[in-house]
């Protein structure tokens, strides 16, 4: 009885202590990524902190996805490094977080043939009123080029990854 008491007050100090805690101080926990890594052709997301992989996830992407995104409308996910520079918490897609697509050597391939080279790739979650989907979004690739995880997921990337945040998409 004694150590099921001394238990039941640990745990209650430990919540005690937790939600006391400043903001500043339950945040500074938090891992934060310092590089975002897609590999296509294995529909992964790994979020990585110092070369180590923290955390990764199963992802959809455009329904083109072999091959970089070339143009707009060609629903490719692009392919290349760019960074992860804005974000949107009111996103029709839950929260997303903006790729810098196109990079300067997508602008100049575009140029090259003439087409627009598209723009608005971002990591999002799922659409309004289709969340209960949850991971069986992952069974198709069904983007307009996007990389999308579930809106818990999205959650976690929202507080892991800071804007600025590079990211390395590979086929």
């Amino acid at each position: 009885m004694v150590k099921r008491q001394k238990k039941v007050l640990s745990l209650i100090v430990g919540i005690f202590l937790v939600g006391s805690q400043p903001a500043e101080q339950v945040q500074a926990s938090i891992t934060r990524a310092d590089k975002v890594v897609v590999i296509k052709s294995e529909r992964v997301m790994k979020l990585l902190k110092e070369g180590t992989v923290v955390k990764s996830y199963e992802i959809a992407l455009g329904k083109e996805p072999v091959g970089a995104k070339a143009q707009k409308g060609d629903k490719k996910t692009p392919e290349g490094t760019y960074i992860l520079d804005r974000r949107n918490s009111n996103s029709k897609f839950y929260r997303s977080i903006h790729v810098s697509y196109p990079n300067r050597s997508d602008l100049e391939n575009a140029q090259k043939y003439g087409v627009s080279p598209g723009g608005d790739i971002m990591i999002h979650g799922l659409p309004k009123g289709l969340e209960r989907v949850g991971e069986l979004h992952t069974l198709i690739n069904w983007t307009k080029g996007c990389i999308a995880v579930t809106n818990a997921q999205m959650d976690e990337i929202w507080q892991m990854v800071p804007v600025g945040t590079p990211i390395e998409i590979q086929p």
